[in-house]
């Protein structure tokens, strides 16, 4: 089995509606974002993933949060921004890329807010 983690960041800000503190007002944050895929077969040049090509499919998504206000995005509609909620938005997207394929999945999303705190998503 192979482990493979590729890691971007974007920049955008968020609130929490409804949070008992001051998360709840506007605020931003660095977010620092792992991608980690899991799989046995390598292709002929014995690579599971071309680290480029996932990096590639990783920024795409990440592009759409970019320096943007999370809240007012069409996904976190009915939901907070939190970290564990735009964890689990980047995993669903990016598992449905054509990079993942047979035995080659996504495994999980790991998401920092901050040098200190983190969330893992994982199916």
């Amino acid at each position: 089995m192979y482990e493979l983690t590729v890691e971007s960041a974007f920049e955008a800000a968020h609130r929490i509606e409804n949070y008992p503190g001051k998360c709840a007002r506007l605020h931003g944050h660095n977010w620092i974002v792992e991608a980690v895929a899991q799989g046995t077969e390598l292709n002929e040049l014995g690579i599971l993933i071309d680290f480029k090509v996932f990096k590639t499919e990783l920024n795409k998504i990440l592009d759409e949060l970019d320096h943007r206000y999370l809240n007012e995005l069409e996904n976190f509609a009915k939901k907070n921004p939190t970290a564990e909620n735009i964890a689990k938005e980047i995993f669903e997207k990016l598992s449905a890329s054509e990079i993942f394929s047979g035995e080659t999945k996504l495994k999980a999303i790991k998401i920092h807010e901050s040098p200190k705190s983190c969330v893992t998503y994982f199916p």
